[in-house]
């Protein structure tokens, strides 16, 4: 039992440290796209609350970065087990977030200008 233990041990580690390296990733990523929108609506080409979007969706990646680390960082293994568990929700909840706000990047991008207004 207790290579089984350590085992799992193991395993809670590597989902925090991978969640933890992809959600300071993802950070990167909202931010580098509210820039590259910005960009579009300085030029005129199109207005949308997609970059507002995805400032909450950076702050969620964050929070699920956080956590992660905090994981890392716990001595115990029920509260590892509950931070993980926590992280993996909020980083699930901010990529479907993402996704959504992808799908409505695309939409605001493909209507044109006459008809936005």
């Amino acid at each position: 039992m207790g290579a089984n233990g350590n085992d799992k041990t193991k395993l809670e580690e590597d989902i925090c440290i991978h969640i933890f390296t992809v959600s300071a990733a993802m950070v990167g990523v909202c931010l580098t796209v509210i820039g590259v929108i910005r960009v579009v609506i300085t030029l005129g080409k199109a207005d949308t609350l997609a970059d507002d979007l995805l400032a909450g969706d950076a702050l969620l990646f964050l929070t699920s970065c956080l956590l992660s680390y905090g994981a890392l960082r716990a001595r115990s293994f029920c509260r590892m087990h509950r931070i993980e568990r926590a992280a993996d929700v909020v980083f699930i909840t901010a990529m479907v977030v993402m996704t959504l706000i992808c799908g409505f990047i695309t939409y605001a991008m493909s209507i044109s200008p006459s008809t936005a207004h």
